[in-house]
């Protein structure tokens, strides 16, 4: 099982401070940019790649209920992963049935589980040899439905133009829509040599479909951190996106932590093309 604990510290960082400060010498720090945006019913988001190692997450996309990105694992394997949170608790077999989130699609090549150890939900993986240098588009809709939200994740390479729907998972959320948006660079290596190794993605062209009215862009982000002391972290605004860096030799010579950073004004930024609807 993979964990993200930066995800779940950006929603708990109080609970999870103490945990992560142990991380210290262990993992590279965990890096986020968190995007000031109305409650929507679809989150867009892209991510490059530059520097990667075994036992990177590079999140695209994430809310308060999960998150959506590209992993490279151990042995050079790489994958798409999309995981919806249903508990805040560790052990996903003591989530009663009927509160657990609940698979309503999936693509014949997407790999289902549970996760647990982070709170607990559903884990889905498409495997795919992603690549350094190359551009992957992600979305993310949501579609209220009683107590619940059926959330929808998409995926397709920039330079392709088809959507692969990869799943869709339902979990109880008391009828709210996606929120909290964020994007993330995490070490899940965690073994001392991985601090030794740079991680560096830009994202970008990032959009809100707001419950009510047009696609909004979100040229705005804060650069934050998980407990770990490490200073080797960095982020900033490069080619008209946003970037984290984290471990290696990287330096803070860019952005301090918790401070805001905005995308220079760019009147050819328009909403992509061909965005799926939430089914």
């Amino acid at each position: 099982m993979t964990r993200c604990l930066s995800a779940l510290l950006l929603l708990s960082p109080i609970a999870f401070l103490s945990a992560d400060e142990k991380l210290a010498g262990v993992a590279c720090r965990s890096v986020h940019l968190g995007y000031p945006a109305p409650e929507g019913t679809a989150f867009y988001n892209e991510v490059t790649v530059e520097k990667s190692a075994p036992g990177t997450y590079f999140c695209a996309i994430g809310w308060n209920k999960g998150y959506f990105g590209i992993q490279e694992q151990g042995g050079g394997k790489k994958v798409v992963i999309f995981s919806v949170w249903d508990s805040g608790q560790n052990d996903p077999k003591k989530v009663d049935e009927e509160k657990r989130v609940k698979l309503l699609h999936k693509d014949e090549k997407v790999r289902i589980g549970r996760f647990g150890g982070e709170g607990t939900g559903g884990q889905s993986f498409l495997d795919f040899d992603w690549k350094d240098g190359a551009t992957y588009a992600f979305l993310v809709t949501s579609k209220v439905n009683g107590d619940r939200t059926e959330y929808s994740g998409y995926f397709r390479p920039t330079t392709e133009k088809e959507w692969k729907h990869l799943v869709t998972f339902s979990t109880i959320t008391g009828g709210k829509n996606l929120g909290g948006y964020y994007s993330f660079v995490e070490d899940f290596k965690r073994d001392k040599v991985s601090t030794t190794k740079a991680r560096v993605a830009q994202f970008g062209n990032a959009w809100v479909k707001p419950v009510k009215g047009d696609w909004q862009a979100t040229p705005k982000a804060r650069f934050t951190g998980d407990g770990n002391p490490a200073t080797n972290i960095n982020a900033g605004v490069k080619d008209g996106r946003f970037f984290l860096a984290t471990g290696g030799d990287t330096k803070n010579t860019d952005t301090k932590l918790k401070d805001a950073m905005e995308l220079p004004a760019d009147p050819k930024r328009t909403v992509p093309e061909g965005m799926p609807k939430a089914e």
